[in-house]
């Protein structure tokens, strides 16, 4: 059993190169496996590993400046969600690319998940994913507004494109851990909106804590490792990944002619060239020959 943990912490960190080396030594000898992106303004990720590994690795993030007061959202798994462990530094641990944007400072109005179903259904409230169009495709809220952007770089351009729709509503966003509300509900005060929102914990915490039967989620949520998916409980979901494109598809989706293993899917085969095609081919055929060698599990 591999025990997951998702996590963020909005800091400072001076020197994030500094950091990296012990960061990823630490993960390596604990057998801890996934993803750690460091920025100046902090680290953001999603590991997996034992019980123990975990522990020990979230500890040491814990004494890291300014992430006493970590907080992380946990899952299992029975499959190992990630094949490796990559320790990146990045300018920014979610890409918004709106340099006076600060969470730090300030950010909207946190809502626990057993409030947010009260919050979302008020007439005057109007409901924003902030997630990429390929995840709200397979699971949102009922009644959230889908701003169909293909990256979080894009929801600036998207709100002043259509801010003017929300004149006098207040505003509730989501995400699927939270991070990216924490920019964009700061993004909207700078923007001077006033009645800002957002579900704390994100998705995932509210798919853990509030029963099915009371739940005002529609569908899977997207995630970023091999679960591909989660529902209710944090139980994965059905969903499978293609590797042309990295979206979610459905093991039926596997039946429809565009779908090639390793190389496309119904979402992606005309928008990728010849030449990309052949190159997942390759890829798919020694992965395949790597897995016949007893390399790859």
């Amino acid at each position: 059993m591999y025990t997951i943990a998702a996590l963020y912490q909005f800091t400072r960190f001076d020197d994030p190169a500094a950091l990296k080396p012990a960061l990823l030594d630490l993960c390596l000898a604990q057998d801890v496996k996934g993803s750690l992106l460091l920025a100046k303004e902090g680290i953001n990720g999603t590991i997996a590993g034992p019980r123990r590994g975990i522990d020990t690795v979230l500890a040491h993030i814990k004494s890291l400046p300014g992430c006493d007061g970590l907080e992380w959202k946990e899952a299992t798994a029975e499959q190992a969600p990630f094949g490796k462990m990559k320790v990146r530094l990045k300018k920014e641990i979610v890409t918004m690319g709106q340099p006076d944007v600060d969470p730090r400072a300030t950010v909207g109005h946190y809502v626990e998940p057993g409030e947010w179903n009260d919050l979302i259904r008020s007439d005057d409230v109007v409901v924003i994913d902030t997630r990429n169009d390929y995840e709200v495709a397979i699971g949102t809220f009922e009644g959230a507004l889908d701003p169909k952007t293909e990256s979080f770089r894009e929801f600036p351009k998207w709100w002043e494109e259509n801010k003017d729709r929300f004149h006098n509503k207040r505003v509730a966003m989501f995400c699927t851990g939270g991070i990216r509300c924490e920019k964009s509900t700061n993004y909207l005060l700078s923007q001077g909106v006033e009645d800002v929102y957002h579900l704390k914990g994100g998705i995932l915490r509210y798919l853990e804590e509030m029963p099915e039967d009371n739940s005002t989620w529609q569908g899977e949520c997207f995630v970023f490792d091999n679960r591909v998916s989660v529902g209710h409980g944090l139980a994965e979901g059905p969903h499978e990944l293609c590797h042309g494109c990295r979206r979610p598809i459905l093991p039926a989706d596997k039946a429809r002619p565009e779908f090639e293993a390793g190389v496309s899917c119904h979402q992606c085969r005309d928008t990728t060239s010849d030449a990309d095609k052949a190159r997942f081919r390759e890829r798919q055929k020694q992965i395949h020959l790597a897995r016949e060698r007893g390399e790859l599990s």
